[in-house]
């Protein structure tokens, strides 16, 4: 962005305060800075896409302007909904991984949980519990994270069959969990 955070602050807080020409401006000059941004971003968006997401972003910026904290600095929060509006972009395209640095987001993110020193322990002792066959499927989908489709290829199921299964064996566990042998 060529015009200066002081500036776009400036324009904002008028904008804000109802200055209509103030708002205008402001549109005016952060659109080009959020197109290169979410040409950056969006690369595996084609071209129509990526100006539909800037059209996202500014209507999100138009609806949540009010939530700018008029002490802070306007370019990262004009970013972060650029970013948040590329990445929605990719999540209904369904187009698998969305890979952006993680250096963008260091500051929203929390630190990792840490694990349930117990969690893998008990999880055990409730797969124990139901038969082999059920057991096999809840880790494979829900602890290791393969797809139906793989698991129901490699033990000869059909897919939905292999849903049914999981399906079943998550409430038996969910019951053995409560305490509830039914």
């Amino acid at each position: 962005m060529s015009v200066t955070d002081e500036t776009l602050a400036g324009l904002l807080r008028a904008a804000n305060a109802g200055d209509g020409r103030a708002y205008a401006r402001f549109l005016t000059a952060v659109t080009p800075a959020l197109r290169s941004v979410v040409r950056a971003r969006g690369r595996g968006l084609g071209a129509e896409a990526q100006e539909d997401v800037v059209q996202e972003v500014l209507l999100a910026i138009h609806l949540k302007r009010h939530t700018w904290q008029s002490d802070s600095p306007v370019k990262p929060w004009l970013y972060a909904v650029a970013r948040y509006k590329v990445v929605d972009a990719f999540r209904r395209l369904g187009s698998g991984r969305v890979h952006l640095p993680i250096e963008d987001f260091a500051e929203a993110l929390e630190g990792a949980p840490a694990p349930e020193p117990l969690a893998a322990h008990d999880a055990a002792r409730l797969l124990g519990q139901i038969d082999a066959r059920s057991a096999e499927i809840v880790r494979a989908v829900h602890l290791e994270g393969e797809e139906t489709a793989q698991v129901g290829a490699r033990l000869a199921m059909t897919e939905g069959a292999v849903r049914v299964a999981l399906h079943r064996a998550m409430k038996r566990l969910a019951a053995l969990g409560r305490g509830n042998e039914g």
